[in-house]
């Protein structure tokens, strides 16, 4: 499967599992929404769902809805910094277009 965790990211989603205090890691899906039709959905997983499918780097789970990966497919998940701005960026290679505020794309 096709979906990687940069170390920055894992770092990252690690010190927020630490933070709130429990968690088995985060899923990672897709959904209708904004002006170019879907939208990444991020959350974090205390238990895993029997369809889920698991990828894991440098010690981080990530849980993907196996009706998301079409969409997925070779997503890298990473943690960026940008001048004040900072969060986790997706590398998708799927995405042939993004809407203008970067919150959804299409495929």
């Amino acid at each position: 499967m096709g979906i990687t965790i940069t170390e920055a990211a894992a770092k990252h989603v690690a010190s927020q599992l630490d933070s709130r205090g429990k968690g088995l890691g985060i899923r990672l899906g897709v959904t209708t929404s904004g002006c170019s039709g879907m939208a990444y959905v991020l959350e974090f997983v205390d238990e895993q769902a029997p369809e889920d499918l698991v990828v894991e780097g440098y010690g981080v789970k990530v849980f993907i809805d196996p009706k998301s990966l079409v969409y997925l497919e070779g997503t890298e998940l990473d943690f960026v910094r940008e001048g004040l701005n900072e969060g986790l960026a997706f590398r998708n290679p799927n995405v042939s277009a993004e809407c203008g505020c970067g919150e959804s794309f299409t495929v």
